[in-house]
């Protein structure tokens, strides 16, 4: 099942990125494997999936120690500033940093480890009172405040929009990203600023964040199934 998914979800990929006059090569699948079972994880990768997103320390801390280097992690959940020493370790990719805390708590960690790590700055672009992420407003702010971390590569920004049943609705929020990264962009915030990262689309709605300009797509349920009651 979890092939055959994965093969319909890359065609979806494909077709979608041409239609749009995108290089379908530019967007990666990020495979949300929380609460899945490893298993899960050995079949995608025997299916040619090797990039998962993790929400939970302690969770993803277990799967690395079982998969080795067979898989790559991004860290897309809540990140607390005290799990900064375990989440580098672990991580290919921190997508939720948003706020100077956390990232300085990475930055000093890394540079103890004498290492750099990708992150992306997470907003919160439907401005929901329960959801992480920096304000849009605010997100020059934190970006200002992170250049001086020069163990942190500063890739791009990442975002959870409201939910909607129609995902369509969310189409304003992904084209808001975009627009707040191309502002960024002429600022020079970013890493390289030739290649920005714009983390955005799950399964209910990738397309359409493809459409917009995702560069990461973080999909569970449509390739592993409904995730299991824990």
């Amino acid at each position: 099942m979890i092939s055959s998914n994965l093969k319909d979800i890359r065609q979806k990929i494909v077709a979608t990125a041409t239609q749009c006059g995108r290089d379908p090569a530019a967007i990666r699948l990020v495979a949300v494997s929380k609460k899945f079972p490893t298993a899960h994880i050995r079949e995608a990768i025997n299916a040619g999936q090797l990039l998962f997103g993790e929400n939970y320390i302690q969770e993803a801390a277990q799967k690395k120690q079982e998969l080795g280097d067979l898989a790559s992690f991004h860290f897309i959940g809540h990140l607390q500033s005290n799990k900064a020493k375990t989440a580098v370790q672990i991580f290919q990719m921190i997508e939720t940093v948003d706020r100077f805390k956390l990232a300085a708590a990475l930055d000093k960690e890394l540079k103890y480890q004498d290492r750099t790590m990708d992150v992306l700055v997470q907003v919160n672009i439907g401005r929901e009172s329960q959801k992480s992420g920096v304000l849009p407003q605010n997100t020059e702010q934190l970006l200002q405040q992170l250049r001086p971390l020069s163990n942190l590569k500063v890739r791009g920004l990442m975002t959870i929009p409201p939910y909607s049943d129609n995902p369509e609705h969310t189409r304003p929020h992904f084209k808001a990203l975009a627009l707040l990264a191309a502002e960024m962009k002429k600022k020079n915030y970013f890493f390289d600023n030739a290649h920005i990262e714009l983390s955005m689309g799950m399964s209910s709605d990738y397309l359409i964040a493809i459409e917009e300009g995702a560069t990461l797509v973080r999909i569970g349920t449509a390739l592993f199934g409904q995730r299991p009651v824990q």
